[in-house]
């Protein structure tokens, strides 16, 4: 049975399965949706605002700048969602505040049946809210996005790609950086196409002998360069 991932924004435009310019149509996750392997579905969480003007944030209380998503619709819009489905929903909201996402949450949520994401807005969500719902709360880096559409679109991708047969080649997630190698973490070694020439720069000779035993080794050797030049921080499993 196909992942399940609900979206719970006040933009659903920007997760229209039908729109061919949407950016999870392309690629990879949409290969993924057409293969049967995921489904997303958006919802509006105005829809279940009760106010004249389907308002879902107001000012804070205390003062200060920006708006803040108010309780009613969202809690509401959490129940009516899960109620579409039997499986059981991980609620994930994503926020700056969030845990700092990884690929080895990845593989879990990618094992999980049913995924629900809020993407937040203006200046945050009610948290009492948020207390009520006992979500996961992630973030995709240290820095502010508009809202959490982008970040929700971020997730469901890094999801669908290791869901089994998304991908053309079966050891290709296997590769990628921050897989594992006894025990640490690696970014991933560079990578060379044709021509063996180009521009004075040449492929390394390893790369075209057919040994592949050296081209393993050669390719450990400058995931293990790479990662301690780049990212010193990657010391072990996430």
């Amino acid at each position: 049975m196909a992942l399940r991932v609900d979206i719970l924004t006040t933009f659903p435009e920007m997760f229209d399965p039908s729109a061919e310019s949407a950016a999870l149509n392309a690629s990879i996750p949409g290969r993924a949706r057409a293969a049967g392997l995921i489904q997303w579905h958006a919802t509006n969480i105005r829809a279940y605002a009760q106010n004249k003007h389907d308002k879902t944030d107001d000012r804070p209380f205390g003062g200060g700048p920006g708006m803040v998503m108010m309780c009613q619709p969202l809690w509401d819009a959490v129940t009516a969602v899960e109620a579409m489905d039997p499986r059981p929903a991980t609620r994930i909201v994503l926020t700056p505040q969030g845990v700092p996402l990884s690929q080895a949450m990845v593989r879990e949520l990618a094992t999980r049946p049913r995924l629900l994401l809020i993407a937040g807005h203006y200046e945050g969500i009610d948290e009492r809210v948020i207390e009520k719902l006992a979500p996961l709360e992630i973030s995709i880096g240290d820095y502010v996005l508009s809202g959490g559409e982008l970040a929700a679109m971020v997730l469901i991708d890094a999801v669908a790609r290791l869901l089994p047969g998304a991908l053309g080649h079966e050891l290709s997630a296997e590769e990628d950086s921050f897989a594992e190698h006894a025990g640490q973490r690696l970014l991933d070694c560079p990578h060379y196409t044709r021509p063996r020439e180009w521009n004075g720069m040449a492929v390394p000779e390893v790369l075209l002998g057919g040994d592949h035993g050296a081209v393993a080794k050669w390719r450990l050797e400058q995931k293990l360069v790479r990662t301690k030049a780049r990212r010193p921080d990657l010391k072990g499993p996430a």
